[in-house]
């Protein structure tokens, strides 16, 4: 009787795991009490666990078009309607968003095949505007003056991509392109960057060659060998097409851009200045990148109003930028990060763990451009993979983290800045625990150690660094500070201590 109560009294539990179409309703229900903040916020939720449901895709995309936000309502909508059958109300949010990008004649296309579909359909007005005010705008101009809509999204995607760390996404969005399109050249550049982002400069530069063979003094190309040779540190070759690109006269406001840019990076500051000023003089306005490479010009060349003119823009642009004046390079603190020789002397160590370290400091470094211009930086393509990724991750390129080995190294990269920002700013005196750190990083990726609960292993270093030399140290003072227990800390010690550098046997 007493069994068959408790049995009766037992209440079965049910896992629920929200998915893309519990946010989607949730979202639908925010628009209802004009709670919009919400439902952006359901929606992008959404999106991310059904990325290819069509109605997800395009409830978010008209959310982002009335918030200004066309670019990513674009790539929505070419998702929505890649995903399935053309559906009458993706054509016309794709004709209306594309109207707002300027690209006429796509607005146009899409409007058109909307009224094809749905001739009596609720957009059926807004879809003839949409194509009476294209047509208008297009009078009397020649058919390629606004070129190919659906090309230059491939290209503003793959770019957007690699600025996010998406460079394996970029590379495939960009190979299908050049299979559909052989001759579509900035997409075989930008293709070759993405290679030369995740380490295969070979590709890169065979990919550039057979840029030059078909299209014959390519400037995107040019530059691009200019920056590739610049940081693979080949001055001989990096001087070969910098006197090729100094005899270059580009008329159009794209090229002069690239070249300007171009060699503002590999350190011709004067002809730098010249092309970008120039463009400036006559009314361009550029992203950010324009005005960073401007101001770095400028201050280079003495040119401080210019410079701060120019860097004021850019902050404006990119809060995050504040801070870091090109012109504030004399006020560098006296810090090891910030000492080039003694980086490098790290980056040339027999030793992979304190090479990483090297690379680490490269990241940290307010003087990174003469770490990578040094005549002593290391070859790039004989780094090791570790390598390669602690270089790209102190360049700001992070990983996506979508399968086991990319969770790894973020979570190595989260502890790194954990144990790092104790210490920051660094002093001589903080190098040892460091270079432990980065010792022992070596051997555990080299064994493949999850590294599991960063806050615990940074923790963890910090308290087998510390009490080796202060014999009052306690695991409880660590623990707090790090939030974890002293359980989680003492386990984590003991799975640690296996990687100390002690020598081997």
């Amino acid at each position: 009787m007493n069994n068959h109560s408790q049995q009766g009294n037992h209440k079965k539990v049910i896992n629920f795991i929200p998915n893309g179409e519990f946010y989607y309703k949730k979202a639908l229900g925010a628009l209802k009490r004009d709670e919009v903040e919400k439902a952006h916020k359901f929606l992008s939720r959404a999106a991310d666990l059904s990325p290819e449901d069509a109605d997800i895709l395009l409830q978010y995309a008209i959310l982002e078009i009335d918030m200004g936000r066309f670019e990513h309502a674009r790539d929505l909508l070419m998702a929505a309607h890649d995903s399935g059958p053309e559906d009458p109300d993706t054509l016309f949010y794709l004709s209306e968003v594309h109207v707002n990008l300027g690209y006429l004649r796509d607005s146009i296309r899409y409007a058109q095949r909307y009224l094809k579909l749905a001739p009596e359909g609720l957009y059926r007005d807004e879809a003839m505007d949409i194509i009476e005010f294209s047509e208008h705008e297009l009078y009397g101009l020649p058919d390629d003056a606004e070129g190919d809509g659906r090309l230059d999204y491939i290209l503003d995607r793959g770019r957007r991509l690699m600025e996010s760390g998406e460079f394996r996404e970029a590379v495939s969005l960009l190979e299908s392109a050049i299979e559909e399109h052989p001759e579509f050249w900035a997409a075989y550049n930008n293709l070759a960057l993405a290679y030369f982002y995740i380490g295969d400069t070979e590709q890169a530069e065979a990919l550039l060659n057979q840029v030059l063979k078909g299209d014959n003094g390519n400037l995107h190309a040019l530059c691009n060998f200019a920056v590739f040779h610049f940081y693979k540190q080949d001055a001989q070759a990096l001087e070969r097409v910098v006197s090729i690109l100094l005899k270059i006269r580009p008329m159009l406001v794209d090229h002069r851009y690239k070249l300007g840019a171009t060699l503002a990076l590999v350190g011709r500051h004067a002809e730098a200045f010249n092309w970008l000023r120039g463009l400036q003089r006559i009314g361009f306005e550029g992203d950010p990148g324009f005005y960073f490479w401007l101001a770095h010009a400028a201050a280079m060349i003495g040119e401080e109003k210019v410079s701060r003119d120019a860097w004021a823009v850019l902050v404006s642009m990119d809060p995050s930028k504040e801070g870091k004046e090109p012109w504030l390079r004399a006020r560098i603190p006296d810090t090891p990060e910030n000492d080039p020789k003694f980086v490098i002397g790290k980056l040339n160590s027999g030793e992979e763990g304190l090479r990483l370290l090297g690379l680490f400091l490269t990241g940290k470094s307010m003087c990174r451009e003469d770490i990578l211009t040094h005549p002593e930086w290391p070859d790039v393509e004989k780094m090791s993979t570790t390598e390669k990724l602690f270089l790209a991750n102190g360049l700001g390129h992070r990983l996506p983290g979508r399968d086991r080995g990319e969770l790894l190294y973020n979570r190595v990269f989260e502890a790194t800045d954990l144990l790092y920002s104790r210490y920051e700013p660094l002093g001589e005196e903080d190098m040892p625990i460091l270079e432990m750190w980065f010792l022992m990083c070596s051997r555990a990726i080299e064994e493949s150690y999850a590294f599991r609960n960063p806050p615990a292993i940074a923790a963890s270093a910090e308290y087998m660094y510390r009490s080796s030399l202060q014999s009052g140290t306690t695991k409880k003072e660590i623990a707090e500070s790090y939030g974890i227990s002293v359980k989680t800390l003492t386990k984590y010690v003991n799975e640690l201590f296996r990687f100390l550098p002690f020598p081997r046997s």
